[in-house]
């Protein structure tokens, strides 16, 4: 009898419990987004940098079963005496959770064949600024930098730095972005 009730106990310890603890597991891996969730929804603004004056568009989604916030972008650049037919921009990047590294990773591609790698660096303890630096960088010669970050100023408004550097020399601001919720 007294193992009966040992067994009863266990099994009422796996249908009550175990479940329990998946949930607040998979509870615990959705939070990880939970900084993210402001930049979800479409976006337009301007930019100005190196490449000149921009008109800008921007959607964040969270796609395959929430895994990934998805970015996609486009910059129309106005014609300027060095590209006197301007130029259009885009590029789709995917922001994903390295549980093994307990970082984010941000993987950009973009229309003129680069691949940039970044990781998540800094978050301010305000939750308001993230700052990705790159790990890698395709289609490029070695030794360039990267880095790509994200302020926001409001509930409808972010600012992206993007700062470039070549090898051996410091990070140079190549544009800035500002982006208003549609």
């Amino acid at each position: 009898m007294c193992r009966a009730k040992q067994v009863i106990t266990e099994i009422l310890f796996i249908f009550i419990l175990v479940p329990s603890i998946l949930f607040a597991q998979e509870e615990k891996k959705q939070n990880v987004w939970e900084s993210f969730k402001f930049f979800v929804g479409s976006w337009k603004g301007t930019g100005e940098g190196k490449p000149g004056k921009s008109k800008l568009e921007a959607e964040f989604k969270f796609v395959l079963n929430g895994k990934f916030l998805e970015v996609k972008g486009k910059a129309v650049f106005e014609p300027q005496e060095k590209n006197q037919k301007g130029e259009v921009h885009e590029d789709l990047g995917f922001i994903s959770y390295d549980s093994n590294r307990g970082k984010f990773v941000l993987r950009q591609f973009h229309v003129e064949g680069f691949v940039n790698q970044y990781v998540l660096d800094t978050l301010s303890s305000d939750g308001k600024t993230f700052v990705f630096l790159s790990e890698s960088i395709e289609n490029i010669p070695s030794g360039w930098k990267a880095k790509v970050t994200y302020k926001i100023l409001n509930e409808d408004e972010f600012l992206v730095f993007f700062e470039l550097a070549a090898p051996g020399k410091d990070l140079e601001c190549y544009s800035e972005n500002r982006l208003k919720r549609k």
